[in-house]
């Protein structure tokens, strides 16, 4: 009965219950680290596409294998997932009453794989139909398939049909987490009732354990080859998961800032912010004399008062001379004759024209 008890303790039904605002930022916790993550990928793959270039093509598969590995450790240890340990939240069977097994002590295999398997498979399912709707628009506007052929009826019935589907699914996530603020529902997604389990505030009782538990973890000394290498793993993995979640507690607002920045809605945004006005001519100065004794033809030279001969034009104003004339100022006065701007060789530009 002692054992027993060292594995359960009794909470009050009220004060587990977290909030709407922990379990929604949780669950969006994980989704603002993909995005991230994609454009680190991205970026590498453009500056070595053959060396990085794997990455960015099999991002999804190798970010499923990572995730699996870190929800499984997390399970395990835990019995949360990474995103609800990092906001000390616990998963406990339906039905266990008010007495509470310990994070330590995890969950049932059957709710442990179930967990497992919707944490890791259906974000990876469903991002892998929305990339085929997309490819299948992109298809259908430039199908090869005759209008009446059954594999185009099929997949113009799919993609008519996709947006309803999907509004039910969204719905749905909606309704229980409406649900859940008005207490008439235990879950705040349709997804942990699937796998039998609601969320529950971890108590002073199970950060003891947990700590206690990573403690024996890291003096325990292991004999056997294979005991070697299975501890290790867990340590490199425990290590990488603890690096990660000490480091989200940091750069949280830097990867919620990455995702809104890269997002699709956001680039009309960039666009607008980035996309600056043509600047004005540039004003001439009074006390040089040349800027009074512009040519009034556009194609005789400034210098010469000849009609320019090798057009070449200063990128620091925009004015245009004879290529000798302008190299052999600008290497005497690193400066624009007309402006007075600082200017070097490297400025000159060389207009080639129709007639040239």
């Amino acid at each position: 009965m002692a054992e027993v008890g060292a594995h359960l303790t009794a909470v009050p039904a009220g004060g587990d219950r977290p909030s709407v605002f922990e379990a929604v930022a949780q669950d969006s916790l994980m989704a603002a680290v993909k995005p991230a993550l994609q454009h680190l990928v991205k970026v590498l793959a453009e500056s070595n596409p053959g060396r990085y270039g794997f990455l960015w093509h099999w991002f999804d598969e190798i970010y499923v294998l990572l995730d699996l590995l870190l929800q499984q450790h997390y399970l395990a240890r835990c019995s949360a997932s990474f995103s609800e340990n990092f906001y000390s939240l616990k998963r406990i069977p339906m039905g266990g009453g008010r007495q509470q097994p310990l994070a330590t002590a995890g969950l049932p295999k059957r709710q442990h794989w179930k967990s497992l398997l919707l944490l890791v498979l259906v974000p990876y399912l469903k991002g892998k139909l929305e990339k085929l709707v997309s490819s299948l628009r992109e298809e259908d506007e430039y199908s090869i398939h005759p209008p009446s052929s059954s594999w185009k009826r099929f997949y113009r019935a799919f993609l008519a049909a996709y947006p309803y589907v999907n509004m039910t699914w969204e719905g749905w996530f909606l309704i229980q987490q409406l649900c859940y603020i008005l207490g008439k529902a235990e879950h705040h997604s349709p997804m942990l009732k699937l796998a039998g389990v609601r969320l529950v505030r971890l108590t002073a009782e199970d950060i003891q354990a947990l700590e206690k538990k990573w403690a024996e973890t890291t003096s325990s000394q292991t004999h056997s080859f294979t005991s070697r290498v299975q501890s290790a793993l867990r340590k490199a993995l425990g290590g990488i998961a603890f690096s990660l979640s000490t480091g989200l507690s940091v750069s949280v607002f830097f990867l919620q800032f990455l995702d809104w920045w890269y997002s699709s809605e956001n680039q009309e945004t960039i666009k607008s912010l980035t996309a600056l006005p043509t600047p004005p001519p540039p004003v001439h100065l009074e006390h040089e004399p040349s800027s009074a004794l512009l040519p009034s033809l556009k194609t005789v030279c400034p210098l010469c008062r000849k009609v320019r001969v090798n057009a070449t034009a200063l990128a620091t104003s925009g004015f245009v001379f004879c290529y000798r004339c302008i190299y052999s100022y600008v290497k005497a006065h690193q400066r624009c004759p007309v402006t007075g701007y600082a200017t070097e060789l490297q400025h000159l530009v060389k207009l080639y024209s129709p007639e040239s």
